[in-house]
């Protein structure tokens, strides 16, 4: 039996799923009758992880952002790990919105979820390593507890905890 137990507190987006996403949205912006004239589209950038939305106007930016996220929840992709920015005056009488797509805990982030772990007492060692945070423990009881504190706390992105051994 090991002596050491650990999990890796990760924030991850499966750009796949989300390219997936954003053709399916896509086919709804063309199918419906209020963005006929509108030029509206959604562009995935996956080497830069962020999404462009482009339309007309404010108004029709909201509305395909609002059919981009509700493709999104549906499939189960996190939507607290998009970060929107603002609607910005493009050429030609267009405008854009460009959205962040967050992949990974930043820095301080995990240094906040580090400290979280170390205030509740808990019998664990939490280290920040590129983009995750590793727990270990002698005791599974205390990785649980642990899991539990990081899935209740409001860290504003969405955790998974993969590598649980």
């Amino acid at each position: 039996m090991a002596s050491d137990y650990s999990f890796d507190a990760v924030s991850d987006v499966d750009l796949n799923l989300v390219s997936e996403v954003v053709q399916t949205a896509m086919k709804e912006i063309g199918n419906r009758f209020d963005f006929k004239d509108a030029g509206a589209s959604i562009e995935l950038d996956a080497k830069a992880k962020k999404l462009v939305v482009r339309a007309a106007d404010e108004f029709k930016i909201e509305q395909a952002y609002d059919v981009l996220v509700t493709r999104l929840a549906k499939r189960g992709l996190p939507i607290k790990n998009l970060s929107k920015g603002k609607v910005a005056a493009a050429l030609g009488q267009t405008a854009r919105l460009e959205v962040a797509i967050q992949s990974g805990i930043p820095t301080d982030k995990a240094k906040k979820m580090q400290q979280a772990v170390r205030d509740a007492k808990l019998k664990v060692n939490a280290q920040i390593q590129d983009g995750q945070l590793r727990v270990s423990s002698k005791s599974k009881d205390e990785l649980q507890a642990a899991m539990r504190l990081l899935r209740e706390g409001a860290w504003e992105l969405d955790l998974q905890f993969k590598n649980f051994r």
